[in-house]
């Protein structure tokens, strides 16, 4: 079958693209690139959640930490200093350490039920973010005179999509107006990827139908109560079993709206010609 969002000849570019996958495999990579051309719109969505809908409470919960100290406090209360959150499409920090990691406040945790909440926000702005795409294409058009957008989702696109319903109405939306692409990694990606979140653990957004079971879980597993765990040991137990849950997810998601590559071959990506040639042949 052909994607309603593919050129109507084999050797016409493919201009509307949205890569999707697991956080480290090329996503950010490929957009960074084509972006670099100066010829492609590069759409961000974890960019677009930190600076438009998570943008006030990132800001917020700086300043909540900063009315500790005396010296921030009198220079806030007085508007003498400003601070913001300085978010970037290659430093995307602010949003993480907002999301943050359950556990021992001692140890930088939050109580699960802050947690939750943030979670949810992170879900309500992940949604609209994704939404916002669309419009961004006539956007990007009409104000910039691109032709080509690349849309760079989150790896958690797969926890705010049902990818098992083929009639969803965010998914289908996204896929009528560009190519969804999968970038698939192989056992070795992943335990690559396990390794490098074990050096430095960070927090995502998961699903709660995932979450949920996975602290009650955690919490049996190390006899361990909620304000004693330790959020960096808790998040890197997570990783794993979050990576094995989100695979079948994204490979439906191919199937139902898509295509897939593979993350190896992205590797060898070095220009536009490449990767319209790597699209084409998946198609």
């Amino acid at each position: 079958m052909r994607h309603p969002a593919a050129p109507n000849s084999p050797d016409a570019p493919i201009r509307r693209v949205m890569l999707f996958g697991m956080s480290g495999l090329g996503k950010t990579h490929l957009a960074s690139m084509l972006r670099g051309t100066g010829e492609w719109f590069h759409y961000s969505v974890d960019y677009r959640i930190g600076t438009r809908y998570m943008g006030e409470h990132i800001a917020d919960n700086f300043k909540r930490e900063a009315m500790r100290v005396p010296l921030l406090r009198d220079l806030l209360m007085t508007d003498s200093v400003y601070i913001a959150s300085n978010i970037t499409f290659d430093n995307l920090a602010p949003l993480s350490t907002y999301l943050g990691k359950p556990g021992d406040p001692t140890r930088g945790g939050l109580p699960f039920a802050e947690y939750i909440r943030r979670q949810r926000q992170h879900h309500g702005a992940e949604t609209a973010a994704l939404q916002d795409a669309v419009p961004f294409i006539d956007r990007a058009l009409d104000i910039y005179g691109y032709q080509n957008f690349i849309c760079d989702t989150g790896g958690s696109i797969c926890e705010v999509i049902d990818p098992d319903d083929h009639d969803d109405p965010l998914m289908t939306t996204l896929a009528a107006h560009m190519l969804p692409v999968w970038i698939e990694g192989s056992d070795a990606h992943t335990a690559e990827l396990i390794r490098r979140f074990d050096r430095a653990p960070k927090p995502m957004y998961y699903h709660p139908d995932f979450l949920l079971p996975a602290w009650d879980a955690y919490l049996a597993e190390y006899a361990v109560t909620e304000d004693s765990v330790d959020p960096d040991h808790f998040v890197r137990w997570t990783y794993a079993r979050a990576l094995a849950h989100r695979q079948p997810r994204y490979r439906a998601m191919a199937e139902n709206w898509g295509i897939r590559v593979r993350a190896e071959d992205v590797m060898h990506v070095q220009s536009p010609q490449d990767f319209n040639a790597l699209l084409i042949a998946a198609l």
